[in-house]
């Protein structure tokens, strides 16, 4: 009995090791869905255990994967009639709102995605219910999501600590600023606006 024991033990550590990149990236892409749950935690615990180059990769798939997922099932929502008549009538806020959503240049939601506090959900559903085209939101989410996947990466844990470091904020800066000339050039060979 100890010796099925000992081998059904080992059996599932070992397919635990093999479905554990697929536990860290099914918790980034849900909390791309929901709204409470930690990505910085997510992000640290995946580059802490598979190493940068992984984690990193990982979790960027996973959160584009999970904000693209979000986007659509909130696009498809948005052209419903039931939901325009219901929810977005002419000249209420709401409407007004996503006419703005709308009108915001691609370098400017490039941005809104990289920054590392902002709402993924948010953004996702401003988007998909905007109507935002697919083609100018998903390169949005590709450049905007390189950075903020890196800033947690490199964040990791010690946020607090990074806060009061002079060269994580110059670092964080430089990023942002990259992300911003990315956008431009992007968009320019693109013609994403």
């Amino acid at each position: 009995m100890e010796e099925f024991i000992n081998d059904l033990v080992g059996h599932v550590m070992q397919n635990l090791q093999l479905l554990g990149p697929l536990f860290g990236f099914f918790l980034v892409l849900l909390e791309s869905i929901v709204p409470a749950l930690p990505l910085s935690v997510f992000i640290a615990l995946n580059v802490g255990s598979y190493g940068f180059l992984f984690g990193f990769f990982l979790s960027y798939l996973a959160t584009c994967v999970g904000c693209i997922l979000s986007y659509l099932f909130f696009h498809y929502i948005g052209k419903k009639e039931s939901f325009q008549r219901k929810f977005v009538k002419r000249g209420s806020k709401l409407s007004h709102m996503l006419k703005r959503v709308e009108k915001i240049s691609f370098s400017n939601l490039v941005l809104i995605v990289a920054l590392p506090f902002t709402p993924a959900f948010l953004v996702n559903i401003a988007c998909g219910i905007a109507q935002i085209k697919r083609k100018k939101y998903y390169m949005a989410l590709f450049l905007g999501k390189l950075s903020i996947v890196f800033f947690w990466s490199f964040i990791g844990k010690s946020l607090l600590e990074s806060i009061t470091d002079i060269g994580v904020i110059i670092t964080v800066s430089i990023l942002l600023l990259l992300m911003y000339v990315l956008s431009k050039l992007v968009s320019k060979k693109m013609k994403l606006e």
